[in-house]
């Protein structure tokens, strides 16, 4: 298995502006295949940014670059630009195989 993250650092104050955007958008993941699971988390909050990540996990690491280079990947991140605001720079992706 696979584990995909991006990490994210958020102005503070704009934290539910983020969750919505991620609650709220269509991420083209359900059919896709190799895919098993997502989850954005939140982690720490100090008085320059708070933390986030998203986490999906995948059947393969083969499946998650397939994907990003899927139709359904173009889909999902089209409107990405439009919440530059909430950033503080650009994500950190951290990928994963997992051993055990």
């Amino acid at each position: 298995m696979f584990i995909a993250m991006n990490r994210f650092k958020i102005v503070p104050g704009k934290e539910r502006e983020f969750e919505n955007v991620w609650r709220e958008r269509d991420t083209h993941l359900k059919d896709v295949n190799g895919f098993k699971e997502f989850h954005l988390v939140k982690g720490e909050q100090n008085s320059e940014f708070s933390l986030y990540a998203s986490h999906s996990v995948w059947r393969s690491k083969e499946d998650f670059i397939n994907w990003t280079k899927s139709e359904a990947f173009k889909l999902a991140h089209k409107n990405a630009g439009q919440h530059k605001d909430l950033y503080l720079g650009p994500p950190n992706f951290e990928g994963f195989e997992i051993v055990i």
